[in-house]
């Protein structure tokens, strides 16, 4: 079977997909139209309540964009209001990870030959999404191991009686990337009359990192009941170091498990260049064969899988 008639498969099945994704839209916008005529019409008639607390558990924001191009992107792992602590553009990111993805059908041809293309959309979102969740967490480490310091610089600044809206200016000021410039958008949010409580629930399901929503949930208690700013925020700012602690205690006593999972993989690649240089016509085997490339293609495709394992395990265990 020829690249065109697979190409045309190729463009069937995601041709398929595009609208069955079309269709959950549509059904999803009726279902949107109906909750809003609800709301407005029972809203007049419903009891006036407070603001409800953040919620101290980590979870994604509710989307309030749903429109096609938005829900395309976040398929892809792209949400654009967390595109700032990106190191390029998302459009860059997002064609590099296609033509990884070309680069990794190349070691799926080898299995499965010319059928491999097909998998070219399937690796394209693994890839992508992989790509900007590694850039999701790795701006959240950042935000968690800043986090107490930026708190300190609060706590003290309440402490001689400046209000909590210069604090959060001078740690805006004063602070490195990226916590300057989340507590800069809080600063800028409070300079134009935003209620400290609102901010700061922003601030935390922005970012959806639960130290933030410690601190947000405490700033509303303390904003609705009263009591000691300091000291409330002085506790927090203990219990966040103690969790800072904890997680660079747990990363560094996988230093070995992380060590043990670089050598086995750095060790195939090793022996395969070794044995290169000692006998090239015993290697060349894999590369000048149909089933040398098979088994090629399926040794790449383990030790891939391996070392997504082992690193999926290591994270999971210090988080």
């Amino acid at each position: 079977m020829n690249l065109a008639v697979l190409g045309l498969l190729s463009c069937v099945c995601l041709s398929g997909l595009a609208l069955s994704a079309l269709f959950v839209m549509q059904h999803q916008a009726r279902r949107d139209r109906l909750q809003t005529r609800f709301v407005a019409v029972l809203d007049p008639h419903s009891r006036p309540r407070n603001r409800a607390l953040p919620s101290l558990m980590l979870a994604a924001r509710p989307a309030t964009d749903r429109s096609p191009a938005t829900l395309i992107l976040s398929a892809f792992g792209i949400d654009r209001s967390r595109t700032a602590h990106l190191p390029v553009a998302w459009p860059i990111l997002l064609t590099v990870s296609l033509v990884v993805a070309r680069a990794l059908i190349f070691v799926v041809d080898m299995i499965v030959g010319s059928w491999g293309i097909l998998l070219w959309p399937v690796l394209w979102l693994i890839v992508s999404r992989s790509v900007f969740g590694w850039s999701d967490r790795r701006h959240m480490r950042a935000l968690f191991n800043q986090f107490p310091d930026a708190l300190a610089m609060i706590v003290r600044a309440v402490r001689i009686g400046i209000p909590v809206s210069q604090a959060v200016q001078g740690v805006a000021k004063d602070s490195p990337q990226p916590t300057a410039g989340e507590f800069a958008k809080l600063a800028d949010a409070l300079s134009i009359g935003k209620p400290i409580d609102e901010a700061m629930i922003d601030l935390a399901e922005r970012n959806r990192l639960p130290e933030y929503r410690f601190f947000a949930a405490a700033l509303t208690l303390q904003n609705q009941t009263g009591g000691g700013l300091a000291t409330t925020l002085e506790n927090l700012a203990d219990v966040i170091r103690q969790r800072v602690y904890a997680r660079a205690k747990g990363y560094a006593l996988a230093a070995e498990a992380r060590m043990s999972a670089l050598v086995l993989t750095i060790l195939p690649v090793f022996t395969f260049f070794a044995l290169l240089l000692i006998s090239p016509a015993y290697i060349m085997l894999l590369l000048n064969t149909s089933s040398g490339h098979k088994v090629f293609g399926v040794a790449l495709a383990l030790l891939g899988i391996g070392q997504f394992c082992m690193r999926t395990l290591i994270r999971k265990s210090l988080s």
